[in-house]
C-alpha cells in the first residue's frame, strides 16, 4: 500500500511538472538571516489574502485571478511539518517575540488556486492549482555542501588557511600548537580526538557568535541536531599535511590519529552531507538567498576591518557552488530540474531608512558579484531587492539641528543577565554604503545597525506587515500562474 501511495505521489508530481504547475523552492541563507521569518511571512501572505493583506505588486492579486491559498499535506512524510503555527504564535504574542531559528529540515507545501488567464490551462479548467514546496534546514549545513569535492588534505589545508589569518588566528594559535604537537602515525587516543575535537567546536562558537563570521564548516559541528554525542563528529583539520611524505600519508594505519581523523572525514561527507544534498538539494527549481548586510557590517567595526564582510562573501560563493542552475525545459523540469530563476535579498530593510534601501541592494550585489557573474553564463532570471519579511519599524520624519531628517521607531532588542528587554526608541539609524569602505575607514568610523522585536499588535489572521513581500512572491511566483 506504501508503495502504491508513493507510486500515486511521484505520477502527481510528474504531472503537475509538465504542467509546469509545482515549483520547488529553495530559502538559502545562514544562520540568523531570517529564513524561519521570511518563510512564515511568505505563506501568511499568500493564506491570508483577501484579510488586509497588501500584495498591490503581485500581479495574480492585482489582477485579480488570485483566488485562495491553504498548507496542504506534504509529500515527504518522514521529514517534520514546518511548525509554522509555533512561529506565527511567536509573532502575534503579546509581547511579541521572533520565532526560534532552525535547528533541523522541515517541509511544507502550499496548494495555490487561481484562474489561469493566458496559459494553456484556461482552456481546460476555470481554476488552476500551483504547488509550491518549501524546504528550511540550518543554514550552517549549506556550508559543508563544498566539502563534498574535497579530500582530507585538501579541506585541511583549507581550513588551516582560515585559522592561521585574521581575525581567526587569535584564537586558534593554542589549538594548531597542541595539534602541531601530535605524531600523525602514532596510534590514536581516542580521549585525546574527543577533547581536540571539543576544542574545535568551541573555535568554530567563537567564530560564529563572537566574531560574527560566516565559513563555519562543518556545520553539524554548532548545529548537530540528532548526532549529538555521535563519533562521527569527532575530528579536525590536521595542519601541514603536504609536508608528510605522500606514501606515508596514503598508508598511514586505520588506527593513527591520521587514519581516524580521514576516516571520520569521509565518513562525515558520506553519511551526514552526501545524503543530506540527495535528498534535499536535487529538485530545486526557484531559489531566494537572505543575506543580511548589517549585522557583518556591526562586525566589521568591531574588528577594526572588512574580515566579517569578506567572510560572507566567500560563504556566499561557497554556498552557491553547490546548485544547479541553468534554462528548465520539459525534459528537465521531469527529471533534472535546475534553478531557472534567483533572487537575492538584502534582509533588514525595516532596520533602515528607506532611502538607505538603493544603497543596500548596492552593497549586496558588491558581494555576490562573482557568483552573479557566474550564474549569469547559464543566463537565468536574477533580481536583487531590500526586504523585511515581518516589519518591526515604522518609518517618519523628525527635527536635528533645524533640518528635518528621516528616522525609525521601533522597540530596540536589549541582551542583560542574560534577559532579552526591549525599550521603545525612534533614531536614525545611519547611513548604509554602496559599496564596502576601504580598509582605513575602519579606523576611524563604525556602524551600530541595532536589532527590534517584532511590532505588537499583530493577528494570526491578518496579513504580517512587510516590506516588498509581494515583490518576492511576484519575481518567484507570477509567471506560474498565467
Amino acid at each position: 500500500m506504501k508503495r502504491l501511495d508513493k507510486l500515486k505521489n511521484k505520477a502527481s508530481e510528474i504531472l503537475n511538472r509538465t504542467l509546469d504547475q509545482h515549483i520547488n523552492l529553495a530559502v538559502t541563507g545562514l544562520s540568523r538571516s531570517g529564513k524561519t521569518a521570511f518563510i512564515t511571512s511568505l505563506v501568511n501572505q499568500l493564506i491570508t489574502e483577501g484579510n488586509g493583506s497588501k500584495l498591490s505588486f503581485f500581479d495574480p492579486v492585482h489582477n485579480g485571478n488570485f483566488i485562495a491559498a491553504k498548507r496542504v499535506p506534504q509529500q515527504n512524510l518522514s521529514i517534520p511539518r514546518f511548525d509554522y503555527d509555533k512561529a506565527i504564535t511567536s509573532l502575534t504574542a503579546e509581547p511579541p517575540s521572533w520565532p526560534e531559528p532552525t535547528h533541523g529540515i522541515s517541509e511544507l507545501r502550499l496548494a495555490i488556486r487561481y484562474q489561469p488567464q493566458k496559459s494553456i490551462l484556461k482552456y481546460a479548467a476555470d481554476m488552476a492549482t500551483l504547488t509550491l514546496d518549501i524546504t528550511d534546514y540550518p543554514g550552517e549545513w549549506l556550508l559543508d555542501l563544498p566539502m563534498l569535492k574535497q579530500t582530507y588534505e585538501q579541506w585541511s589545508e583549507q581550513t588551516q588557511a582560515l585559522l592561521t589569518s585574521s581575525p581567526r588566528n587569535k584564537y586558534s594559535h593554542d589549538f594548531l600548537e597542541k595539534i602541531g604537537n601530535l605524531d600523525p602515525f602514532d596510534v590514536a587516543d581516542e580521549e585525546i580526538l574527543a577533547q581536540l575535537s571539543q576544542e574545535y567546536t568551541e573555535l568554530l562558537h567563537t567564530f560564529r557568535y563572537q566574531l560574527g563570521l560566516s565559513v563555519i564548516q562543518p556545520g553539524r559541528f554548532i548545529l548537530p541536531a540528532e548526532l549529538v554525542g555521535a563519533p562521527i563528529l569527532e575530528f579536525f583539520p590536521f595542519p601541514n599535511l603536504t609536508k608528510i611524505d605522500g606514501n606515508e600519508y596514503q598508508n598511514a594505519r586505520d588506527d593513527s590519529f591520521i587514519g581516524m581523523l580521514r576516516a571520520r572525514f569521509i565518513e562525515y561527507k558520506e553519511e551526514v552531507v552526501k545524503k543530506f544534498y540527495h535528498q534535499h538539494f536535487m529538485r530545486f527549481d526557484r531559489q531566494i538567498v537572505l543575506a543580511d548586510c548589517l549585522t557583518p557590517l556591526n562586525a566589521c567595526s568591531e574588528n577594526s576591518g572588512p574580515e566579517s564582510f569578506d567572510d560572507l562573501q566567500l560563504a556566499i560563493d561557497m554556498i552557491l557552488e553547490s546548485y544547479s542552475y541553468g534554462k528548465s525545459g520539459l525534459f528537465s523540469r521531469l527529471f533534472s530540474p535546475k534553478i531557472d530563476k534567483l533572487l537575492f535579498a538584502a534582509t533588514k530593510a525595516d532596520h533602515v531608512t528607506a532611502e538607505q534601501h538603493a544603497p543596500m541592494v548596492s552593497l549586496l550585489n558588491q558581494l555576490i558579484y562573482q557568483s552573479k557573474h557566474n550564474i549569469n553564463f547559464e543566463a537565468i532570471e536574477m533580481k536583487t531587492l531590500a526586504i523585511a519579511s515581518v516589519k518591526s519599524t515604522n518609518s517618519g520624519k523628525s527635527f536635528h539641528n533645524g533640518q528635518q531628517v528621516s528616522v525609525i521607531q521601533g522597540h530596540r532588542l536589549k541582551n542583560t543577565l542574560d534577559k532579552e528587554t526591549v525599550e521603545k526608541i525612534t533614531l536614525f539609524p545611519g547611513s548604509v554604503p554602496e559599496k564596502l569602505p576601504q580598509k582605513e575607514f575602519w579606523q576611524e568610523s563604525a556602524f551600530n545597525f541595532i536589532n527590534f522585536s517584532p511590532m505588537s499588535g499583530m493577528t494570526k489572521h491578518e496579513a504580517l506587515p512587510h516590506i516588498r513581500m509581494d515583490q518576492v512572491l511576484q519575481f518567484l511566483l507570477a509567471d506560474k500562474m498565467l
